[in-house]
């Protein structure tokens, strides 16, 4: 049975974006060893939680970059509906028996062409 060391799993996470696949092929074990070795490990952990929020900082810089430098429309939109809570689905729960029912409450941005606005 091979052995591993932290140092192994550390050096092979660094553009990996944190999915483990391509962190066990670089140790060279399967992918329960690698995430097994990333959950028991502080060291590997903090390297691969580092990694993971490397490559989303990198996302929200390109969505905010796509947002003001090329003024898109639809990653704004976006944008308003995943991080802005005003703009948030909402969700009501409603008792009527056993088992709550949870309607879920759409809000709807305008497009940019007013007149392609479908009827509801």
């Amino acid at each position: 049975m091979p052995r591993y060391t932290a140092e192994q799993f550390i050096k092979a996470i660094p553009g990996t974006g944190g999915a483990i696949t391509p962190i066990a092929e670089r140790v060279g074990c399967n992918w329960h060893t690698a995430k097994d070795w990333i959950e028991k490990h502080a060291t590997v952990k903090k390297a691969f939680e580092a990694e993971r929020h490397r490559v989303t900082d990198k996302a929200r810089y390109n969505v905010v970059k796509a947002i003001v430098k090329d003024e898109d429309l639809q990653t704004s939109k976006w944008w308003l509906q995943v991080m802005d809570n005003e703009f948030k689905p909402k969700q009501q729960i409603e008792h009527t028996g056993d088992l709550p029912v949870i309607r879920e409450v759409l809000v709807r941005m305008p497009d940019a062409d007013a007149d392609n606005l479908d009827d509801e």
